[in-house]
């Protein structure tokens, strides 16, 4: 591979990393070649794509993002693949767990592929241990409807109880004009 054709690499690769709002390194170096096939269609199949990339390749595009990524490097040891997400933060950590959950993997065995790091919204989490934290991150649609409806919320009980009160009203009315009556 020439100078040229890196450079294509890493500004392709610059160019996912600052399109994708999210993206998590993993190792799936001690998988089969069969496993390895399975994850990558569950990941197509979610909408996602997994794709095997020298650590230097990734360094070099990081550099491009605009933001401190020095902490990644923790992560980039040893074989390093991508696993891009168009969706929230959390669908590759969800896409993980389903996949872990699947092959049934033991108390004392370490799945695989193993997440090395990930990249939400300018901010890093490194190590397997953050999955679970990831699996319970909302996207920011997730967010702001969560928040349209927190702001909806008090006017909808405003409107309600003028409804209800207008309702009491016009039956206490009535009450008393057919008391006036008999």
């Amino acid at each position: 591979m020439n100078r040229e054709e890196k450079q294509t690499l890493v500004d392709e690769l610059s160019e996912k990393f600052q399109s994708h709002n999210s993206f998590y390194i993993v190792d799936a170096s001690v998988m089969s070649v069969a496993k390895i096939n399975e994850f990558r269609r569950l990941c197509f199949n979610r909408g996602m794509e997994y794709k095997v990339y020298k650590n230097t390749f990734i360094r070099k595009a990081l550099d491009t993002l605009g933001h401190d990524t020095s902490e990644m490097d923790a992560a980039l040891k040893g074989q390093s693949g991508v696993l891009f997400s168009q969706e929230s933060g959390s669908a590759p950590a969800k896409l993980l767990r389903d996949f872990y959950k699947s092959q049934a993997y033991g108390r004392n065995v370490k799945p695989k592929p193993v997440l090395k790091g990930a990249y939400v919204d300018a901010s890093i989490y490194l190590g397997s241990d953050q999955l679970e934290g990831l699996i319970t991150i909302k996207g920011k649609q997730e967010l702001l409807g969560e928040l349209i409806g927190l702001l909806q919320s008090p006017a909808k009980n405003v409107v309600s109880a003028l409804q209800s009160g207008g309702s009491k009203l016009a039956g206490i009315l009535k009450t008393l004009s057919e008391k006036e009556a008999a």
